[in-house]
């Protein structure tokens, strides 16, 4: 009989995992297809997870029952720590250059003021406390680096690069302040908050031992992935095992572990080397199976009906979180200490998207014991998709309207290294000819960089062996073998029709070298300088009038003129559009 009873278990056991590996293939699966509808219909990506993951719940299709907080909180912090990864890996420290500085201000300040002004209507309109009013806003206060990114990279939207640095060091680091806020009120609730001194030491270690942590460490990883010698498949895996032990050694000593895993993601990205190559599009499938499989658990995880009770009074804080307490906190946090435009500081008040970390936060009441924490964690969620669909859904309307975006030029189709050189290596970069002024060029004419090649012409599926008499068609796809530093003629020698006229309407017909100097300028356009003005580069002139840290897109009005930034090398204006006024 024992044997018998030991066969059943095991059979139920075999159902159990067969039905999770049903369930699991078959929500990723719809996931990853319903994705189409995103560019079909123009909804968020991580509201089309969300949503499934809600129908796929107990009231929903699939009825699944799932309220287990303690292993969605595990599961929030694995998303979480992989999407950060990744985000640090793709952010180039150049960025830093003009973003750093704001976005630590938004992090910090902007956070603070987002969950006063927060929690102070939360109180208001749920009838609660002040420390439980202020706990709501603590929950909500923060960006969300898994919607900013996938935001920012899956819209097609290409902003300046002031504003998209900030927007995205900002969303890496603002979880700390976060983190600080909603546990500082929660033991306060509790009642069991430190005194003041050990309160203070708690916000330091959060953000001291993150940045120490992240950065050290991060940086002694990418010495480590650029000196070891491994199969290709496992430069990832120890990329990710690495970033995991800072994320756990940093918890474990009371630091910020979101805060240092996108540090050492930074520092591995930026440091380069062949590994690269194999970490990044790994690391992008394991980001997008992070962010389908937080938001799926999180969708699990609420009932609708529940939800629905708070909905109203939500609602109305969802919408003086987006239209009056980050635009406030923005303003407050950047406008007085940095020069960014009015234009610039109202869409990075619209893109204050929230998304999993709300929502993560909203499950420490329920840990912590909280009197009524289903509140804080049906009000994060009803705010996390309000946001989605307001701030989310209109963010390339928004990009355009406020003139923050800069046009794409051409890019290669595909690029790759070769995996010859350890540094520095050459690259295969693969163009369509789409520019109507290479119809019918002998290739020996094309203004190629010096160390540059075509190592093979395909027209019509056919490959051809390029010589210097082979003429060009509309349509050829060639193969480029060169280094990163020919890209820029690469792409400006490949620009096609359509996008160079879109250029143009940007940054004006004609192009001046910003070496220019600006009294040659003016005796060519009739213009009057000042007596300061003269000695300038027309460089020096624009970055002046801008305010300092100039990026591409930058346009300054002057004598009936926009005088548009086209070109940068490093701080550095190389080249001028000039664009009349319309």
């Amino acid at each position: 009989m024992a044997y018998f009873s030991y066969l059943r278990e095991c059979s139920n056991a075999m159902d159990s995992i067969n039905s999770l590996f049903l369930l699991s293939g078959l929500l990723l699966a719809l996931s990853i297809l319903a994705s189409r509808l995103s560019s079909l219909v123009g909804l968020p990506l991580l509201l089309i997870f969300l949503g499934l993951g809600m129908l796929a719940g107990e009231e929903g299709v699939l009825g699944i029952q799932f309220d287990d907080y303690g292993l969605a909180f595990l599961i929030g912090h694995l998303a979480l720590a992989m999407i950060l990864l990744d985000g640090g890996l793709r952010t180039r420290l150049k960025t830093f250059r003009v973003g750093f500085k704001p976005a630590l201000s938004l992090a910090t300040l902007g956070v603070f003021i987002t969950s006063l002004v927060v929690g102070g209507i939360a109180m208001w309109v749920f009838e609660l406390s002040l420390v439980q009013g202020l706990l709501v806003g603590a929950i909500v206060g923060s960006t969300d680096a898994a919607a900013v990114f996938s935001m920012l990279s899956g819209r097609g939207v290409n902003l300046n690069e002031r504003v998209g640095a900030t927007l995205e060091i900002e969303s890496g680091t603002n979880d700390p302040m976060a983190i600080f806020l909603t546990l500082m009120l929660v033991e306060v609730l509790v009642g069991e908050i430190g005194g003041p001194v050990d309160t203070l030491l708690f916000l330091i270690k959060q953000f001291g031992l993150g940045l120490v942590i992240g950065i050290g460490i991060g940086w002694l990883s990418a010495r480590l992935l650029r000196w070891v010698d491994l199969a290709p498949g496992l430069y990832s895996l120890l990329a990710l095992a690495l970033g995991f032990l800072v994320f756990g050694l940093t918890a474990f000593l009371g630091g910020s572990g979101f805060l240092a895993i996108y540090l050492a993601g930074l520092m591995i990205g930026n440091q380069p080397g062949r590994h690269l190559n194999f970490i990044l599009p790994v690391h992008d499938g394991l980001a997008w199976l992070s962010q389908i499989g937080l938001f799926l658990v999180l969708g699990l995880l609420v009932t609708p009906s529940e939800m629905l009770h708070y909905a109203l009074p939500a609602l109305g804080v969802a919408l003086a979180l987006i239209f009056v307490a980050r635009p406030l906190a923005v303003l407050l946090a950047i406008k007085p200490f940095f020069k960014f435009r009015w234009r610039e500081v109202g869409f990075i008040s619209w893109v204050g998207l929230r998304g999993a970390v709300p929502i993560v936060l909203a499950i420490f009441p329920v840990i912590g014991g909280v009197e009524n924490a289903s509140l804080y964690f049906n009000v994060a969620f009803a705010v996390v998709l309000m946001s989605l669909v307001i701030q989310g859904g209109s963010l390339s309307y928004m990009a355009r309207w406020m003139k923050v975006e800069v046009p794409l030029g051409v890019t290669p189709n595909r690029r790759g290294p070769l995996g010859i050189l350890p540094e520095n290596d050459y690259e295969m970069f693969v163009y369509r000819v789409e520019n109507q002024d290479l119809d019918e060029v002998p290739i020996r004419l094309l203004r190629f960089p010096s160390g540059a090649v075509i190592s093979a012409l395909f027209r019509q599926h056919a490959m051809l062996h390029p010589k210097g008499s082979t003429l060009l068609k509309q349509g050829d796809v060639l193969c480029v073998i060169g280094r990163s530093e020919d890209l820029p003629v690469l792409n400006r020698l490949f620009n096609g029709e359509a996008r160079l006229k879109r250029q143009q309407a940007f940054f004006g017909t004609f192009t001046l070298d910003g070496d220019a100097l600006m009294q040659d300028v003016a005796a060519a356009y009739g213009l009057t300088l000042s007596p300061g003005e003269e000695g300038m580069t027309l460089g020096e002139f624009v970055s002046l009038r801008v305010g300092g840290h100039p990026v591409v897109g930058d346009d300054v009005g002057w004598h009936g003129i926009h005088w548009v930034v086209s070109e940068m090398a490093g701080n550095k204006i190389t080249k001028v559009g000039l664009r009349l006024y319309q």
